[in-house]
């Protein structure tokens, strides 16, 4: 070979060379890293099907994020969900969350955890990884216990349990004429459930003129509602607070209400949390034991999210997007928000910006009350309670009247 042919062969090479430095250069531009969130939720067990409605939820955000420029501060940077089983025990769930912060070192954020049992457990590990959790769990001892990572989306069980039984009284009254005077109540022993009761027990009854006539509490899953539900049947109590977290328990309790002959309106019925407004209630059971059965939530379709609401039925061939949908979806619209504002991809940053923010816009639609700003605790402020009940085989919004998209009907007996 020829010192000339040797010569061109390596300017031949150091062409192809420089091209692709150019190239990796100019992709390294493009493709800035992908910015990783976390969700950890139950996607086995009795609350599996939540924790899929909110794996759901957050893929269906991110994808969207994703089309629309990803993160636009951090070079059009994507999400990336990296998804944590919590399984069916606060145990599980504690394991859960530390498999979480060593296996997935660069989460910047991460939600979800459903049962404020297991919320409670995973923020336990999450604020010593100092990684910002998001959850919309009710116990208010979530964010009574000083951390800095843990932000609330929800209105605590105590203030759901305070705002919403002076408005069930006035909607009994303003529909029977009559205002109740004895409730009961039948409740799991979960930490969102507690929480709801808490201050009832405390102060509510008294100071609204009630008595407790049934008081009762369950270890989840139920076994046999009978007992139960016939100390219910025995004292008649005006209205009742049933309260289970787990789907299979909700059906139990209500099939065995109406096989008492308490059901199809007969005792006015209201529980708290999504579990009894599930889409799985309406597939396996009689729709007709449904009907008039309320709950105090913390978010549901309203009647300033039509529009997304008829969105998400259109994307996911569900009849109606669940609290857990909605509260999750919002959150990871609130992580672009707060990697938007951060410009960096870190937890630091990122908690910082969560701290920081107020929105009035954007991820805030998500959300009753129309405002992301979180307080010292952690706490959304102005999270309100919204009060649903099934009404021809769909749960609807019915409190407060601005956001509600059908009148309330205060079963008769």
């Amino acid at each position: 070979m020829t010192q000339h042919s040797i010569d061109a062969r390596r300017r031949r090479f150091a062409g192809i060379a420089v091209a692709a430095g150019l190239a990796l250069v100019a992709t390294g531009v493009r493709a800035a890293p992908d910015i990783e969130v976390g969700l950890i939720a139950p996607m086995s067990g009795p609350w599996a099907r939540q924790g899929q409605v909110m794996k759901s939820a957050a893929e269906l955000a991110i994808a969207s994020i994703n089309q629309q420029g990803g993160i636009r501060s951090l070079g059009g940077a994507k999400l990336k969900l990296s998804v944590f089983d919590a399984g069916d025990s606060v145990e599980k769930a504690k394991n859960a969350a530390q498999r979480m912060v060593a296996e997935a070192p660069h989460l910047v954020a991460a939600t979800g955890a459903y049962l404020s049992s297991f919320t409670l457990a995973v923020t336990e590990v999450t604020e010593r990884a100092q990684l910002p959790m998001v959850t919309f769990s009710y116990s208010d001892q979530i964010t009574a216990r000083g951390f800095k990572y843990v932000f609330q989306t929800s209105a605590t069980g105590d203030q759901q349990a305070e705002g919403s039984l002076p408005a069930l009284l006035a909607m009994a009254e303003k529909s029977s004429g009559k205002r109740p005077k004895t409730v009961g109540i039948v409740m799991d022993n979960t930490a969102a459930s507690l929480a709801f009761v808490k201050p009832i027990r405390a102060t509510q009854l008294a100071k609204l003129g009630l008595t407790l006539v049934v008081d009762e509490t369950f270890t989840p899953p139920l076994a046999n509602a009978t007992p139960l539900i016939q100390k219910v049947r025995a004292k008649r109590p005006d209205m009742l607070l049933l309260l289970p977290t787990a789907i299979s328990d909700a059906k139990l309790l209500l099939e065995k209400m109406n096989e008492f002959g308490l059901g199809d309106g007969r005792l006015p019925t209201i529980s708290n949390g999504a579990a009894i407004l599930d889409p799985d209630l309406r597939a396996n059971m009689n729709v007709a034991q449904l009907e008039g059965v309320m709950s105090v939530v913390a978010n549901w379709g309203t009647s300033a999210q039509k529009d997304m609401s008829d969105e998400f039925r259109r994307r996911t061939g569900e009849p109606w997007a669940t609290q857990h949908f909605l509260t999750t979806y919002g959150d990871m619209w609130i992580f672009k928000a707060a990697l938007e504002a951060a410009g960096k991809a870190d937890r630091a940053s990122v908690a910082n910006a969560l701290r920081t923010m107020d929105l009035s816009n954007g991820p805030a639609k998500f959300f009753p009350g129309g405002r992301v700003k979180f307080d010292a605790a952690g706490r959304r402020e102005g999270a309100g309670l919204l009060i649903v009940q099934w009404q021809n085989g769909v749960p609807v919004t019915v409190y407060p009247v601005k956001e509600a998209v059908a009148e309330s009907r205060w079963p008769k007996r």
